[in-house]
């Protein structure tokens, strides 16, 4: 594998999490069965069809999304948790950016 295809890797599939708080921060509730769709349309690559639900439940677990019931359905939010560490990870990648010359 290229470096560029790793790095490519690790930053998308890899990180799921960051792309499900973006969309979750900025869409408000989001179904589940959405996001493949939702992170193919704004990030440009699909995630596998049981990795979101996988990533979701560790998201809830770790306090950074909640859930509820809505029309026979699960949506989830993104808490004030989950906001401070998706801050947290842009400035990290501000700081990777400016830094690389």
């Amino acid at each position: 594998m290229l470096p560029i295809e790793h790095l490519k890797k690790s930053n998308t599939k890899e990180n799921l999490w960051l792309y499900i708080l973006s969309l979750l921060r900025y869409k408000s509730e989001i179904y589940a069965w959405k996001l493949p769709l939702l992170v193919q349309e704004n990030f440009g690559f699909k995630p596998g069809k049981i990795t979101p639900y996988r990533v979701l439940y560790r998201l809830e677990n770790d306090g950074l999304v909640k859930s509820e019931l809505k029309e026979k359905r699960r949506i989830y939010k993104i808490t004030k948790k989950g906001e401070e560490e998706l801050k947290k990870a842009i400035k990290f990648y501000q700081y990777l950016l400016k830094n690389l010359k």
